[in-house]
């Protein structure tokens, strides 16, 4: 097989990787935004109210994030000028602006807000 040719089947490959990619992304997009799935009420909830080390670092990320773009900061910060830092110090104090869904096999999901969640990872 030459270069060339491998090249080629290379490609061809990338881009039905791409198709496929894409189609997935369109699929969660729609499911995110157009097809609402039942909420499960807040004291009819199934999982528990501890949060995981996988949340913990998703909402530091989106938060940090949401800080760096000149979000509001819901506590004081002093001197410190570190979003990730100003994060953290919302989630120690419970501030955080932010709710976590949790989708669960029955394609329901449960809202929990940051506030409500049991951080043991600080």
């Amino acid at each position: 097989m030459s270069d060339q040719e491998s090249r080629e089947s290379y490609g061809s490959d990338d881009k039905t990787f791409e198709e496929n990619n894409e189609e997935i992304l369109l699929e969660t997009a729609e499911n995110d935004m157009g097809n609402k799935e039942p909420e499960i009420e807040a004291e009819k909830r199934f999982t528990s109210p501890i949060m995981t080390k996988f949340e913990r670092a998703k909402i530091l990320g989106i938060r940090a994030q949401q800080i760096s773009m000149s979000a509001p900061i819901m506590v004081e910060y002093g001197d410190e000028t570190d979003p990730v830092e100003i994060a953290k110090k919302e989630l120690k104090e419970k501030k955080t602006p932010l709710i976590v869904l949790r989708r669960l096999p029955d394609n329901t999901y449960e809202k929990w807000a940051v506030k409500d969640l049991i951080n043991f990872y600080d």
